[in-house]
């Protein structure tokens, strides 16, 4: 499977257009609709929340509530386009609109993909860099993951997401809950915070955060359960799935790091308390004592949960601007501020929880087929089966 998305945050709408789902999977908009519902809720977001209802319009690929085989076009419209269209049209302006276009961005702001894409794409206005590169994007990478969210709970494969850490405060969990369950607790919960405590403390560091104009960050953690022996390769460098799932999570803007179970601890301590001792039973198969690397050895899948952690940094949009240089005058100014979140990590673990489930969906089908979704059960039974009496 892969997908493309286009779109701008104040455009017209956002694309993305999924190709490889195999026929016969059942999907309704609803589907896509309460994952897209999940990305806007959480403590910290911004008024563009309140004008924003994200909902997908399904414009192929789909027939009577079941996929095709064909390419599925998801588009989810922005009701704030409206407002823009003098701005962001795509026809050209005349010469007196373009004396009174007001918002052209010339001024840098610092975290930003503003500058770097200016000088690469030739842009003076960089209106034309953080519109595409917004994190409005993510809107639809979210509807992607829905579908591939879908495809692996038909096939057994359950997905969760919650929050670790926000602005330095970390949450106590330390497992015991089921996958239900963490779905259930974190739902609730308007950070996403499986510690009750913790989560008050959260919500009060970013009100601090924003009556300070400023912005924290933290550490969201996926776990994907039901995932079997053998997904990924260890023959080349870039079929290995935990490479793919890190590219994957590094891509979400704002997110600077990522680690597998244990992760980064694991430099601390030695290998015998790093590494999952192997049992076998006649009605489990291959398990581990423990799943301190996360559920992947060599590339490939354990058969233990997944466990993968991303570390997102404060978003850079200040209401309190960092200092910049005006590209035209050579100046320095304050940055530009642009309408924001103070906190988004709880919006993020959503789409964390999707750029996983579309990876682990992908790896899916490249080993048990791509063609019908009755056909992929069939073969990942089989597989089981083989791989328990292995």
């Amino acid at each position: 499977m892969r997908y493309l998305t286009a779109g701008e945050s104040h455009g017209p709408q956002l694309t993305t257009i999924l190709e490889g789902v195999p026929a016969g999977l059942e999907l309704l908009a609803e589907d896509i609709d309460n994952e897209l519902a999940r990305r806007q809720l959480g403590y910290g977001r911004g008024r563009r929340m309140q004008i924003e209802k994200d909902r997908a319009q399904i414009l192929s690929g789909v027939r009577h509530g079941k996929t095709t085989g064909a390419p599925i076009t998801l588009v989810v419209e922005n009701k704030d386009w409206t407002h823009w269209k003098n701005y962001m049209g795509a026809e050209p302006l005349t010469e007196s609109q373009e004396k009174n276009m007001k918002r052209q961005i010339s001024r840098p702001r610092p975290g930003h993909a503003d500058l770097n894409g200016a000088i690469k794409y030739g842009h003076r206005d960089m209106r034309n860099v953080l519109e595409r590169s917004s994190a409005r994007e993510t809107t639809v990478r979210v509807a992607a993951g829905a579908v591939a969210k879908k495809l692996l709970k038909t096939l057994g494969i359950n997905v969760a997401g919650h929050v670790r850490m926000i602005g330095g405060i970390e949450s106590n969990y330390n497992g015991g809950m089921t996958l239900e369950e963490m779905q259930r607790v974190s739902e609730e919960s308007p950070v996403r915070s499986l510690d009750e405590q913790a989560a008050e403390k959260m919500m009060k560091a970013i009100d601090d955060a924003k009556s300070n104009g400023d912005s924290i960050g933290g550490i969201v953690e996926v776990v994907v359960e039901g995932v079997p022996i053998g997904l990924g390769s260890h023959v080349q460098f870039d079929r290995k799935l935990d490479s793919k799932i890190a590219a994957a999570i590094v891509s979400i803007n704002a997110f600077k790091g990522v680690e597998f179970g244990i992760g980064f601890e694991a430099a601390k301590i030695p290998g015998s308390e790093v590494h999952d001792e192997i049992e076998w039973s006649k009605e489990d198969g291959y398990t581990r004592k423990t799943n301190r690397l996360g559920g992947f050895e060599g590339g490939m899948t354990t058969g233990m949960p997944i466990v993968v952690k991303g570390v997102m940094k404060p978003i850079p949009t200040l209401y309190k601007p960092l200092q910049s240089v005006d590209i035209d005058t050579k100046e320095p100014f304050s940055a530009s501020i642009e309408r924001s979140d103070s906190c988004a990590v709880p919006a993020a673990s959503v789409v964390a929880e999707s750029v996983v489930a579309w990876e682990i969906a992908t790896s899916l089908l490249d080993k048990f087929g791509h063609d019908r979704i009755e056909e992929i059960a069939s073969n990942l039974s089989q597989y089981k089966s083989y791989s328990q009496e292995f």
